[in-house]
């Protein structure tokens, strides 16, 4: 199935069916009086997130959903019928956006969620609506209530724990594979990944889903590369796990130049919490990987914890090799913990303040 995070869609809700005209007519009712009935309702337009779903394909090849219009109303007091919803099914994660694709108009988040996007139209009053004591034969109705229309844009985010993030090659998909029952496609040439990978996570009968995107390079906010196109996907993320290829020469430089491409992106991603690995130690001598986690330590003027039992503020990896696999995974665990930890404290918080 082809990975798709973005779609424009045009959506318009049904129209309200028209109020009726008509009088009661029966054999020996002389003044049968008005009987024209009300028109139908418009259907709305319905976004749900489904999960199993991964990707707004569905959305390329279909742009236009309208509702048709509610039903008449009829003579003999019938009301016309309410015209059939459409329900757009999307990922859990899916941002819906206003046609200037800045304006966020709903985050859905959670299975099953749903919201209206737009509401169908009332219907007409028939003639009877109008009956009174001074008006016994009303001879005219409304027509019903036009719909709402607008076009919007689709934006998904998938729904993450954790983020890989480093530059082309540095050993994301090895590590995605190694650690999950992911198969990502791995190769010894730039940009194998082309669109974002999930897996799960499990470590010490816990688990969390770890989300590999392509790899950024230096100015990947201008578009160079890949550009920062599904950067969004990590936004979501409790941690981010900046992975540093050990067997380059300036690991303090790739180390800075993916700093500089998440601040360019969004301040808030790049004040995420983040876990520094120096991968593919596995190919490096004892010497080599203590020079390179110095160097890597003072570019992110990182400190190491008092105490011998105190952890390395970078870890020390191999994806292939699975070497300190665990470790890395135990600590994205916790510090995944408190982060959402946090988000809950704050959400409380800001619903406490609206109250």
């Amino acid at each position: 199935m082809k990975f798709l995070d973005e779609a424009k869609i045009f959506v318009k809700s049904g129209d309200g069916g028209a109020g009726c005209v008509s009088f009661h007519r029966e054999k020996f009712i002389e003044f049968g009086g008005p009987d024209g009935g009300d028109g139908g309702k418009g259907g709305d337009v319905i976004a749900e997130a489904v999960p199993n779903l991964n990707t707004l394909i569905d959305y390329r090849y279909q742009q236009h959903f309208k509702v048709r219009r509610g039903h008449h109303g009829m003579g003999k007091n019938r009301s016309g019928a309410k015209s059939e919803d459409i329900l757009l099914r999307v990922p859990v994660g899916t941002q819906i956006l206003d046609e200037d694709k800045e304006t966020v108009l709903f985050d859905l988040t959670k299975p099953g969620q749903r919201v209206t996007l737009c509401k169908g139209g009332d219907g007409g009053f028939g003639n009877a609506h109008f009956k009174s004591s001074t008006n016994q034969a009303p001879r005219h109705s409304t027509p019903g209530w036009p719909g709402e229309e607008r076009w919007i844009w689709l934006r998904l985010k998938l729904i993450a724990d954790a983020g890989l993030v480093g530059l082309p090659n540095a050993g994301k998909s090895t590590l995605l594979a190694a650690v999950t029952r992911a198969k990502p496609k791995i190769a010894d040439y730039p940009f194998t990944t082309l669109h974002p990978q999930l897996g799960v996570v499990h470590v010490d009968d816990k688990e969390f889903v770890l989300a590999d995107i392509p790899g950024l390079i230096e100015g990947a906010h201008e578009g160079a590369g890949l550009g920062t196109r599904f950067l969004g996907h990590v936004e979501r993320c409790g941690v981010l796990i900046h992975l540093v290829d050990g067997t380059q020469e300036d690991v303090a430089g790739a180390y800075k130049t993916i700093r500089a491409e998440l601040k360019s992106y969004s301040p808030v991603l790049a004040q995420k919490p983040e876990i520094l690995c120096l991968n593919k130690c596995d190919a490096l001598t004892a010497e080599e990987i203590d020079e390179k986690t110095k160097a890597l330590t003072k570019a992110a003027k990182l400190k190491k914890g008092r105490g011998k039992n105190a952890p390395a503020p970078v870890l020390a990896i191999s994806g292939a090799a699975k070497m300190g696999t665990t470790e890395l995974l135990r600590r994205a665990y916790a510090v995944i913990q408190e982060t959402r930890a946090k988000e809950a404290e704050q959400k409380q918080t800001t619903i406490e303040a609206a109250q």
